[in-house]
C-alpha cells in the first residue's frame, strides 16, 4: 500500500523562501536568476528564487514529453517492443540528435532512452508523431497535461525544447511536471541513470553503432544523483532539473537560464545538499501490525476487525528529534451495517511532542452484510428470553 506522508516547514525553510529576490538564504548561494527546491513526495517548497518569472526552457522541456509518453505506455496505447518509423520532418531536426534518417525504424524503447540520455530533437518528434499523429497534436496534448498540473506560467510551443517564441515555463512549473514524472513512473531512472550506451542505425545503408552519452554530469559527479533532464540553447542558456535521493529523501532541484555549463551543475548540487542537510523523514515500520476490533449494529456479525489503511511517513526541516514520534489508535465506537471492506473506521494518530502532525484512517478489513430478517426475529426473541 502507498505511504502517506506529511510535513511541517521549519524555520530553516521558512528563512530560505522569503528570500525568493535574493542570491542566498542561510547556508544557500546559488548565482542562476530562477531556481527552485522541492521535495518530492510532498511537494513541499525547500526553497525558491525568482521561480515564476517565465523563460525559455530548452531541452528540460522534453521532461513533458517524456512525462506523455510514458502516459501513453501506461495506457496501453503503445508499448516499448513497437517499431517507430522516423518520418522526414523529424529527421530534419537540428540542435542534439542522434541522426535518424527518414525512414529509418527504431523501437519505443530505443527512441525513449535517445530522449533521456542524449536528448534528442529529432527522437522526441519521432515519439510525437507516433502517439498523437503530429507533432502540433502531441503539444496541445502537453499544454493539456500542464495545465492539469497546476502549471500555470507554462506555455509548449514544441515537444523538444528549441527556442522557439512563446515556448516558456518557470522554475516552479518544471518542477511540477518533473515530480509528476518520479513520482508516477519511477522506471524512468532506468533510463535517467545511463552513463552511457549505444543504439543501432539500422538503414539502406547498412547498420552501425551510435553511441549514447548522458548530457546530465551529475549522475558522474554527484553521488546522490538520480536524472533528470539538461536544456541549453542561446535564449534559454543553461538550464536542468536535477532529481537526487539520499536516505529515502527525494529532491528535485531546478535552475534557469545559468550562465554556464559549471554554475548551472553547481548551482544544483548547492541546492541538494541543502536540502538533504534539513530534511529528515520519519516512516512508521510498524503500521501493518495496527489491530482493532469495533462493535457492529444489527450486522450478521457483532464487531469486525479494524486494521491501519496504509503506511505513515513524516517530512521534518526544523530539526526536531523524530525519535520522539508517538502513536495513537483511535477507532469509532461503533459501525452500523452493512460495513464494507475499506470503509472508514477511526484514526491512527501520530504525534510529536504532544503535537498532531499527521493521521491516516483505519479501516474495515472485512465486510459486514446487514442482519437478515431470521437472525433479527431470533435477537428480539433471545433479548425476550433474557
Amino acid at each position: 500500500m502507498a505511504s502517506v506522508l506529511f510535513c511541517i516547514s521549519g524555520s530553516m525553510a521558512v528563512m530560505a523562501e522569503e528570500e525568493t529576490g535574493g542570491e542566498s538564504a542561510g547556508s544557500v548561494t546559488v548565482t542562476a536568476p530562477s531556481v527552485f527546491l522541492m521535495e518530492a513526495s510532498t511537494g513541499k517548497v525547500l526553497y525558491e528564487k525568482d521561480a515564476d518569472t517565465r523563460r525559455p526552457p530548452a531541452s528540460v522541456t522534453k521532461v513533458m514529453t517524456i512525462l506523455l509518453i510514458y502516459d501513453a505506455l501506461s495506457a496501453g496505447k503503445i508499448h516499448k517492443e513497437d517499431v517507430v518509423t522516423t518520418s522526414e520532418y523529424a529527421a530534419s531536426m537540428g540542435g542534439s540528435q542522434v541522426f535518424l534518417e527518414a525512414g529509418e525504424e527504431q523501437t519505443v524503447d530505443t527512441l525513449l532512452k535517445c530522449i533521456v540520455v542524449s536528448s534528442a530533437n529529432d527522437a522526441c518528434v519521432a515519439m510525437a508523431e507516433y502517439i498523437s499523429g503530429t507533432e502540433e497534436a502531441f503539444v496541445q496534448q502537453m499544454n493539456e497535461r500542464a495545465k492539469g498540473l497546476g502549471m500555470e506560467n507554462t506555455v509548449f510551443k514544441n515537444c523538444n525544447g528549441l527556442d522557439t517564441d512563446g515556448h516558456v515555463t518557470t522554475a516552479r512549473d518544471i518542477a511540477l511536471m518533473s515530480r509528476e514524472l518520479i513520482t508516477k513512473y519511477p522506471d524512468v531512472y532506468e533510463y535517467t541513470k545511463i552513463w552511457m550506451d549505444t543504439i543501432v542505425h539500422k538503414t539502406k545503408k547498412g547498420e552501425e553503432e551510435f553511441g549514447l552519452s548522458n548530457t546530465n554530469k551529475l549522475i558522474r559527479q554527484y553521488s546522490y544523483a538520480t536524472g533528470l533532464k539538461t536544456g541549453s540553447t542561446g535564449e534559454a542558456k543553461f538550464c536542468l532539473s536535477a532529481t537526487a535521493q539520499k536516505d529515502g529523501i527525494d529532491l528535485i532541484a531546478v535552475i534557469m537560464a545559468a550562465p554556464d555549463v559549471k554554475t548551472r551543475f553547481a548551482d544544483a548540487q548547492t541546492l541538494l545538499n541543502y536540502g538533504f542537510s534539513i530534511c529528515r523523514k520519519y516512516e512508521d515500520p510498524d503500521w501493518e501490525s495496527v489491530q482493532k476490533t469495533v462493535k457492529v449494529e444489527r450486522g450478521e456479525e457483532d464487531q469486525v476487525k479494524v486494521v491501519q489503511k496504509s503506511g505513515f511517513s513524516y517530512l521534518d526541516v526544523s530539526g526536531a528529534d523524530l525519535r520522539g514520534v508517538e502513536k495513537k489508535v483511535v477507532p469509532k465506537v461503533s459501525l452500523k451495517a452493512p460495513v464494507k471492506k475499506g470503509q472508514k473506521a477511526g484514526t491512527v494518530q501520530y504525534l510529536l511532542n504532544g503535537e498532531k502532525i499527521g493521521e491516516v484512517e483505519l479501516a474495515a478489513a472485512d465486510d459486514v452484510p446487514a442482519m437478515s430478517l431470521k437472525h433479527a426475529i431470533e435477537d428480539v426473541l433471545d433479548s425476550f428470553s433474557l
